[in-house]
């Protein structure tokens, strides 16, 4: 429980800033201390030097001509703020798709915020909507007007969920409101949907009674698939076999793959289980690793599964990505093992011109690591069959990165190195289940939160991004972490060696460094062409258009952090105009901004706007607590007594065409 007042979205961002990683891997701060000397990068830092001791020759060019330069995306910006209403740029319409709690599969009852139960909620849809995937219908007319859409419901914020409920994980508190009728209907608000959505007279609405409308939960019946099924780390008294496990917890980012199917990644699962674990426990080391147990929500004072102490090895099958076919409602959720266990941000990937799928995905918390899974089958187009366990069988590598701007991919093979039983691995199993120990071991570069990552496929260039380390000291920066007190965070560009993505060595370089570049100690590297209401901080999710032009969203500025929202930003990443940023679409207050994602034809863009009136005092002009009762805004529904709903938001260019073209 939190021992001070905070909101759902400020207690994981704490736990993110912990730092559970107790090696003594370099950082990527250290890695800019070995290439350049460490007081001349002190001396730099507001200046030149710092910013080319991280910022390629090609930006520190563009930064210098881009006030000359013409921007790739053609919109006005919006102008930075915060108020309770969303904004996107002039000439878009910004759509309301689906709302937390309207119904998802056939027969769901309307939504009553009143008169909430767990059995409505899992026929609508879920809470904090964030990773969206859109799959085109097969043998539709125009694969970008019809489609499933996939999301990831993250967690569940109580106080804004019912009324007169208040923060409940507070040490004050200590979930003496929370109820097992309560839990339950969190329970089933997590987890993620599938809805049919199609566009008519170029607006867009969700197929009512679609045959292919799915709701998942923390209840939902999964199985656990590749080299850790069936692990004795994995049985519970509940399943002795280690293969089957009940729902998902915390699905972050995600991605979809050329099959057609949806992976959906659990990241803060450690927050879900209960109790305290005895120093002697043998358990209790690797628990440890992950923050595992952190007693976030009152699960476990009503279900043994989520205390640690009552069954230990449930919160070992939490923490992989899971594979799910939207296409069939039947077919059951597999968590790939193989895949690796951590706080997983995202999984997205790129078809590797010999057909092996690569996954790339990023540990999403302070000083911890960027990771690829390259499966050793290749996608086959012609016989779907051959593709659907693809992800069982592969190599999971994790990233350490030079100080010379090289890169290299190193495998997370038991018997390799040292991953072997002198240091406490029986098996592969071991291996996968303890990734972050294993990465340890291995001397992976630490990282200021990785989160997403994402391919460019025109290219081939992988962006990752980094939201903030604010732990990382000024003796820990290195080449790919270079700021100490990190608090506004960075985005990296990755080329693979030869467009071999499954190739061990990589070059990198810092695409920008976040913050006002307007402050010189923020060290901020846009380009001189980004506008006052252009720069931001925390970059989290992104996508990558099908012409080739990145997008980020982010997740932590705020009118205390910035003076500014979160929302969508357009980034250029090459000529004159490369580190410019331009603000699309800006969130109401205390909301993150997810998503992101087009259709094929780029003409339309679908948002996740995520715990809208999360931010209490953070707003100045509202200065106080955000609950259901007195909620910070009232979005997007602006009803006396709705209280504000999670969205998704669906975006297109009035009278049609492509988005900032």
């Amino acid at each position: 429980m939190s021992d001070t007042m905070q909101t759902r979205a400020q207690a994981f961002e704490d736990a993110e800033n912990a730092g559970s990683n107790p090696s003594d891997n370099a950082s990527i701060g250290d890695l800019i201390a070995a290439r350049y000397h460490r007081r001349d990068i002190l001396k730099g830092a507001l200046g030149v030097a710092a910013i080319a001791a991280t910022v390629s020759p090609l930006a520190l060019a563009a930064s210098q001509k881009a006030h000359a330069a013409v921007t790739g995306f053609k919109f006005d910006e919006v102008a930075a703020g915060v108020d309770e209403r969303h904004h996107v740029a002039a000439g878009y319409d910004a759509d309301i798709l689906i709302r937390w709690g309207d119904a998802v599969t056939p027969g769901a009852p309307a939504f009553d915020p009143a008169q909430q139960s767990a059995s409505a909620q899992k026929q609508q849809f879920g809470y904090n909507n964030d990773y969206i995937g859109y799959l085109p219908m097969p043998g539709a007319a125009n694969p970008s007007a019809h489609g499933l859409l996939v999301v990831n419901h993250e967690y569940t914020n109580e106080e804004l969920m019912f009324s007169g409920i208040g923060e409940q994980d507070t040490k004050e508190a200590a979930f003496a409101k929370m109820t097992k009728d309560l839990v339950d209907i969190e329970k089933a608000a997590h987890g993620g949907a599938v809805i049919e959505i199609r566009r008519d007279n170029g607006k867009w609405s969700v197929v009512p009674n679609s045959k292919y409308a799915r709701r998942i939960d923390a209840d939902t019946v999964m199985e656990i698939t590749g080299p850790a099924a069936g692990s004795e780390r994995l049985k519970t008294k509940a399943d002795p076999s280690g293969r089957r496990v009940l729902g998902m917890l915390n699905n972050c980012a995600g991605g979809v793959t050329p099959w057609g199917t949806w992976l959906s990644c659990e990241e803060n699962f450690n927050g879900y289980f209960w109790g305290k674990l005895a120093d002697n426990d043998p358990q209790a080391t690797a628990f440890k690793r992950y923050g595992v147990p952190s007693n976030w929500y009152a699960w476990g004072k009503f279900e043994d599964r989520f205390d640690v102490n009552k069954e230990p090895n449930e919160a070992n099958r939490f923490g992989w990505v899971v594979e799910i076919d939207p296409f069939d409602p039947n077919s059951t959720p597999k968590k790939r093992t193989a895949m690796g266990r951590f706080k997983h941000e995202g999984a997205a990937g790129i078809l590797n011109k010999d057909n092996r799928y690569v996954v790339y995905q990023g540990d999403d918390e302070r000083f911890d690591y960027v990771y690829k899974f390259v499966t050793a089958g290749r996608f086959d187009p012609a016989n779907a069959a051959a593709n659907r366990d693809l992800l069982d069988a592969g190599t999971l590598f994790v990233a350490k990165y030079n100080a010379d701007g090289s890169g290299e991919w190193m495998p997370l093979t038991f018997g390799q190195g040292p991953l072997t039983a002198a240091n406490g691995f029986k098996d592969q199993a071991d291996v996968l289940i303890e990734t972050r120990r294993a990465s340890d071991l291995l001397g992976a570069t630490k990282m200021d939160r990785p989160e997403d990552a994402e391919v460019n496929p025109v290219t081939q260039k992988v962006y990752v991004m980094l939201t903030n380390n604010t732990r990382r000291k000024p003796d820990q920066v290195d080449a790919a972490n270079p700021r100490a007190d990190n608090k506004f965070g960075h985005v990296i560009e990755m080329t693979p060696v030869d467009g071999d993505h499954a190739a061990t060595k990589f070059t990198w370089e810092i695409l920008l460094k976040c913050g006002d570049p307007s402050v010189a100690e923020v060290g901020a590297t846009f380009s001189s062409a980004t506008t006052k209401d252009g720069w931001f901080g925390m970059p989290d999710n992104c996508a990558v258009d099908a012409d080739g032009r990145l997008w980020i969203s982010t997740d932590g500025n705020s009118d205390k952090a910035t003076g500014r929202a979160d929302g969508l930003w357009a980034i250029e990443t090459a000529g004159e105009a490369r580190a410019t940023s331009k603000l699309f679409f800006r969130c109401p207050a205390g909301a993150e901004m997810c998503g992101p994602m087009f259709t094929p034809d780029v003409e339309t863009l679908f948002l996740a706007v995520q715990h809208p009136g999360d931010d209490g005092p953070q707003w100045k002009a509202f200065g106080r607590a955000s609950t259901f009762d007195d909620p910070s805004t009232r979005w997007p529904d602006f009803k006396p007594g709705m209280p504000p709903r999670p969205s998704v938001v669906v975006i297109t260019r009035t009278g049609g065409g492509k988005i900032a073209s």
